[in-house]
């Protein structure tokens, strides 16, 4: 994969070992992993996730043009018959700014203009209706759910809570209604702002 991507506002880049710092950030609030099918990390353990990460094929940085700090990270993983999984999270104070948007849009560009894939798919969580929206936005079509698929939280009384898992699948022709994205046109922003997606 050619990188970095850019847009105007963000670059999509592998991850560092010296990006412990910005990631931790992340990973260590619990607004922010809540969905996530991890724990919070402590912030030892987040700033030495940025070195893990820097060896992996599956996870990139989403870095912030004007702080050159990391603000997100993209999952990547190759699935069956050429369909791979993509998965998003943003630190909590860049959400509600079409930064997600921004940065998935322009990734799923690149996979498909290049060939990089023949299906995207996401799971995401029946809770999480931010994701959903942006899977939406993006062009995503919702084509199943794994009913109580999985657990990552615990009622106060410690039992299991199990939570439905959607599944989005988008092909090359469904994205953005098979527009190329001009991040430089400013109503797109205020689209993606006022509509409610991170």
């Amino acid at each position: 994969m050619a990188l970095p991507l850019r847009t105007d506002r963000l670059y999509i880049r592998r991850f560092r070992p010296q990006d412990g710092e910005s990631l931790a950030e992340i990973l260590t609030d619990p607004a922010v992993t809540y969905f996530e099918p991890y724990d919070t990390f402590s912030y030892d353990k987040a700033l030495g996730e940025a070195e893990n990460l820097s060896k992996s094929d599956e996870f990139f940085a989403v870095v912030h043009k004007e702080t050159n700090r990391v603000i997100g990270k993209l999952y990547f993983h190759n699935c069956e018959f050429d369909t791979w999984e993509i998965g998003w999270t943003l630190r909590a104070d860049c959400q509600g700014k079409g930064l997600a948007f921004e940065s998935v849009s322009v990734f799923l560009q690149h996979v498909f203009q290049n060939a990089l894939a023949r299906k995207v798919i996401a799971k995401i969580n029946g809770r999480n209706i931010k994701s959903q929206n942006l899977a939406y936005r993006l062009g995503m079509l919702k084509e199943g759910c794994l009913r109580k698929y999985g657990t990552f939280y615990k009622d106060p009384y410690g039992n299991a809570i199990w939570d439905d898992m959607w599944i989005f699948g988008l092909f090359a022709d469904e994205l953005s209604k098979n527009k190329k994205v001009d991040f430089s046109n400013k109503d797109i922003y205020l689209f993606v702002l006022y509509g409610g997606v991170h």
